[in-house]
């Protein structure tokens, strides 16, 4: 917070507003009125000029308080001015707050991870200690997770945004901690149902760590702090699962003494999340007024131009609730115009079907293992090590994503196909192998093979949207995979369907992906012959070799200077000039 400059005057100037000294809500357009009496630059009427007249010669002039100046009062000008600007903070202690700020959120994305627990729980609730069936854990318990998290994911999604982010940070934690105390003393199939629903809790609320440390920063910093906070997950999740291991493996713990280590890290990252600092401002409900702050208004303010927001009475909240609304249509409404661009149908279509198979193999897997080396040796499960090296070998592969620098959008469609068949070629391994090791590193590929397209589908989404739309996208996305990830599970998995045997499903999963995989060799083959069909009448736009955001940084830029727009047909690009304040979206660990 900024400090306000206090002024002795040796002559009675006018009293200053309570809250005047408040610089950064005056530089955001906050009113800093005291009432109806308070009167710009000091001027209160006859008899405070009879005042400043009757000031001996070299007496100070009366300060004119801040929040008058910022309702556009009568300032002095020429020299007093410059000598009563407030002075700005100077960019040392800028910065020092600033890291500040990133070490403790970066601490808290670490330890809100460390659940060693985590990778054991289904040998845990199969083992002695809850003594579950392998049917009703397959078929009664874990399908509701997928039910749950659909129920759950919008409304968390809105109140992230309404709430601005620390309450659903609390509420995750606590999740959390509800979540292990039913892990520990829950005896039933419902009691496991509830610790389900809980979990889809936690899941749907990672949204709001992603999303809560882009509104504590300025815009020029997004980049860094996304990646910041990813390497402190990703981080979190590698030692947390290298800790469990460990634990299990050399110092031969229990599963339920491994849960209670799990339940104190949680409590432990509870009381961080109240210390932190909860934002003024959210992408759609908080937003901060541009009128004042010399900002460029976003693509949400040029979608429903007007007014000044109303005052805080009922029927201005009330009519503000409408305009939200219609705000919202309209962003729907523009977003149906932006899927007119192939890359972005594209990326869009990979990112619901892929990654409702994903999750479903994610979810499902550890009950496969367990099918496959029916062991009550606890220092024999290698759970732990297994999600560590497939969460390095995902950082690695989404690092070396970023390098990758081919025509996207003439190879995308193939890029993707090769790597679905490689998917369920290692599903179809898993699901024939009696062989533990090789089904560990089966996962382990499948899953740094996914990781490796997710900053890719990313960017390609983000490039051509601005900072509103894109955020809709993900969630529409989100939401479209969670309905097709549960219907399979309703349908294959649930006994109220199919109710398939794990080692049965993996073989469904394995069709999947291998007819996904031919629709993209399909769409690759037809994107070929335009693309030679073409050639003969023109050559291929430089701007499809884009393949970095640097890249698209540099011709957004020459965009901006008056170039040529590449055709959106054949291109990943809108028409106009699209914004590249990206919010990542870091991957929720299942």
């Amino acid at each position: 917070m900024g400090r306000g400059v206090q002024v002795t005057a040796r002559a009675r100037g006018p009293r200053a507003c309570p809250g005047s000294a408040r610089l950064p809500e005056a530089a955001a357009g906050h009113s800093g009125r005291c009432g109806p009496g308070a009167r710009a630059g000091g001027q209160s009427g006859p008899r405070g000029r009879r005042r400043r007249s009757g000031s001996r010669p070299g007496a100070a002039s009366p300060p004119v308080p801040q929040a008058a100046r910022g309702l556009g009062g009568m300032a002095p000008s020429g020299q007093a001015a410059e000598k009563q600007a407030p002075p700005e903070p100077g960019p040392g202690r800028e910065l020092k707050s600033w890291r500040c700020l990133v070490f403790y959120l970066c601490f808290y994305g670490f330890m809100a991870q460390m659940r060693p627990g985590e990778s054991f729980i289904t040998p845990y609730l199969l083992g002695p200690d809850k003594n579950f069936t392998q049917q009703q854990v397959t078929n009664e318990i874990t399908p509701v997770l997928s039910y749950s998290y659909l129920a759950v994911l919008v409304p968390i999604f809105l109140l992230t945004d309404y709430l601005r982010y620390k309450p659903v940070l609390l509420l995750q934690a606590l999740s959390y901690i509800c979540l292990w105390l039913l892990l520990l003393w829950g005896r039933s199939v419902l009691h496991m149902q509830l610790m389900e629903l809980f979990y889809s809790i936690t899941m749907a609320a990672r949204i709001a760590y992603s999303s809560y440390i882009f509104s504590l920063v300025r815009p020029a910093r997004y980049q860094r702090m996304a990646g910041y906070s990813r390497t402190a997950v990703l981080l979190g999740v590698f030692t947390s699962s290298v800790l469990g291991q460990l634990l299990v493996t050399v110092g031969r713990l229990s599963f339920s003494t491994l849960n209670c280590i799990s339940l104190a890290f949680l409590t432990f990252s509870l009381l961080l999340a109240l210390f932190l600092k909860r934002p003024k401002r959210s992408l759609f409900f908080n937003r901060s007024s541009p009128v004042g702050s010399g900002a460029t208004p976003s693509e949400l303010d040029r979608m429903s131009p007007g007014p000044g927001r109303p005052a805080g009475r009922k029927a201005g909240w009330m009519l503000l609730d409408t305009l939200r609304r219609l705000t919202l249509v309209r962003m729907l409404w523009e977003l149906r115009d932006n899927l007119r661009l192939p890359q972005l149908r594209l990326w869009s279509l990979w990112w619901v079907f892929n990654s409702a198979g994903y999750y479903l193999i994610v979810y499902y897997v550890h009950i496969l293992w367990n099918v496959v080396n029916p062991t009550n040796d606890t220092t024999e499960v290698y759970n732990g090590g297994v999600d560590a090296a497939s969460t390095l070998l995902g950082a690695i592969t989404s690092f070396a994503a970023g390098f990758v620098t081919i025509r996207w959008a003439l190879w995308a469609e193939l890029v993707i196909a090769g790597v679905t068949a490689v998917q369920a070629g290692l599903i179809f391994l898993m699901y024939s192998t009696r062989s533990i090791w090789l089904c560990y590193v089966a996962f382990v590929l499948f899953r740094g093979s996914y990781q490796f397209l997710v900053p890719i589908a990313t960017f390609q989404i983000a490039s051509s949207l601005s900072k509103e739309l894109c955020a809709l996208v993900f969630g529409v996305n989100t939401f479209l995979a969670t309905i097709l990830k549960t219907t399979v599970t309703l349908v294959v998995s649930d006994r109220r369907g199919l109710g398939l045997p794990v080692h049965t499903q993996f073989l469904v999963y394995f069709v999947y992906f291998l007819v996904m995989s031919a629709a993209y060799f399909l769409g690759a083959v037809l994107v070929g012959l335009r693309h030679l069909h073409e050639r003969r009448h023109q050559p291929l736009p430089l701007a499809q070799d884009l393949s970095s955001p640097e890249e698209a940084a540099t011709q957004v830029l020459s965009v901006q200077d008056g170039a040529l727009l590449p055709d959106p047909e054949i291109s990943t690009w809108a028409t106009g000039p699209a914004s590249m304040e990206q919010s990542e979206q870091p991957e929720a660990k299942a």
